[in-house]
């Protein structure tokens, strides 16, 4: 088989795998409009698939008669109606998937546990284990909110350029949801600093008083993905918090092997 001629400038190159090479490359075009916001124009996706102009042509037309995609007024291409149905499952499946390792956590730590994605600019809980206690944090699955108060939001974002981060907070706004609450770039972007450093995000009582989150990312997810634990700060302690991030990391790589698992 020739080699493929969808060259491209980052690491989602499409390469022969023996699968189709058109829905290969339908999809990673799909990619590519998600990466730069859900709206095209077809040289800009020549640019950075390094697929020919009539190619790309042939596969968006494709895409807008299967209503995957649409054309814009402007002539541009937007991410179609179609892939909400698909998005909505894959969400429900991935919460499927979790709830077990969430149970785990309220197990090992005995607080609330969450999942949630980056949809957009929002982060959306998309699975929950409740704690045991009477007194306990409750986030409703299918809630949507800005990644700038929250753990889990750090943690999606942490390793997004400074470039990225500073046009979400653009779109996003920063609002106070209380008084500890991140409102500049500058901070919410020296808050992802020590994310890194530390290998966890918290959320110290800046989207709800009394209430501490820790977070980490899913590393190797098909998409952004982090699990938190959450409960009062009294409980939620810097005692508690040296006992409880290792079991986080620890569940979020075993995560990470079942939503990579079959590639």
């Amino acid at each position: 088989m020739p080699p493929s001629d969808a060259s491209t400038s980052d690491s989602r190159t499409v390469v022969p795998s023996g699968g189709v090479q058109s829905l290969e490359r339908a999809f990673d075009l799909l990619e590519r409009m998600a990466d730069a916001g859900g709206e095209v124009g077809l040289s800009e996706l020549s640019t950075t698939s390094g697929l020919p102009l009539p190619t790309i042509h042939r596969l968006m037309r494709t895409l807008v008669l299967c209503g995957y995609v649409r054309q814009q007024p402007n002539r541009r291409y937007a991410l179609g109606p179609r892939l909400i149905r698909l998005g909505e499952s894959a969400s429900r499946l991935l919460g499927t998937w979790a709830r077990p390792y969430l149970q785990h956590l309220v197990e090992e730590t005995g607080e609330t546990a969450n999942m949630a994605l980056l949809d957009g600019d929002e982060v959306v809980y998309v699975a929950q284990a409740p704690s045991k206690h009477s007194m306990r944090m409750f986030t409703e699955v299918g809630r949507r909110v800005l990644p700038h108060s929250t753990g889990v939001g750090k943690a999606l974002l942490a390793h997004a350029s400074p470039e990225e981060v500073r046009a979400l907070l653009a779109r996003t706004g920063m609002p106070a949801a209380t008084e500890k609450t991140i409102t500049t770039p500058d901070g919410f972007l020296e808050a992802l600093e020590q994310v890194r450093q530390a290998g966890y995000a918290v959320d110290d009582n800046e989207q709800e008083i009394g209430v501490r989150c820790l977070a980490v990312a899913v590393p190797d997810s098909p998409t952004a993905a982090a699990i938190s634990i959450s409960g009062p700060a009294g409980r939620v302690t810097e005692a508690a918090t040296e006992r409880i991030v290792p079991i986080l990391q620890q569940t979020a790589k075993d995560l990470s092997e079942v939503l990579t698992a079959g590639g």
